[in-house]
């Protein structure tokens, strides 16, 4: 008995020792013919197909500046954010292509794109990433309407008579 204890010690302390232990640093992705790394992001039915490679810090979305394309600030902010938690704005050349989905969906699909860019381009970017939450896709959608019913969860008007 004492050695199937003795056991399940030893076994114990070889998957705790095995936790202690830092996880390694994936290697890099290799970039593609021009030299770009790319991530895609979703949100709602929006989809952004981002590339990065290192330049002057130019974003484009959908072949314009991002503070054409997007007026509101908490949208162009959005698409800025995981640059700016890895203190790689302005080292940073992003293209991205957005198409389905209304601005905010865009806005945050391109968050998400940047930001699994950004892993592909430097693995070791991953832990502050994934703190902040840029790496997580928001896995809410629209409730189908549902038959019988005025929408998903509104019903028609009732009538006692």
């Amino acid at each position: 008995m004492s050695s199937t204890t003795t056991t399940l010690d030893s076994a114990a302390a070889v998957t705790i020792g095995q936790q202690a232990q830092t996880k390694p640093v994936a290697q890099p992705a290799q970039p593609d013919k021009g030299g770009y790394f790319g991530g895609t992001g979703r949100r709602k039915t929006a989809v952004a197909r981002v590339r990065i490679k290192p330049g002057e810090g130019k974003f484009m979305v959908n072949g314009r500046a991002v503070e054409q394309f997007f007026s509101e600030p908490q949208h162009r902010a959005a698409c800025y954010k995981p640059l700016e938690a890895t203190s790689t704005r302005g080292k940073l050349d992003v293209i991205a292509r957005v198409n389905g989905g209304g601005i905010t969906g865009q806005a945050d699909a391109i968050l998400l794109g940047v930001a699994r860019a950004l892993k592909g381009y430097d693995p070791s970017l991953e832990p502050k990433l994934r703190s902040e939450g840029y790496l997580t896709r928001d896995p809410r959608e629209v409730e189908r309407k549902k038959y019988g019913q005025a929408g998903a969860r509104r019903r028609f008007q009732f009538s006692k008579r």
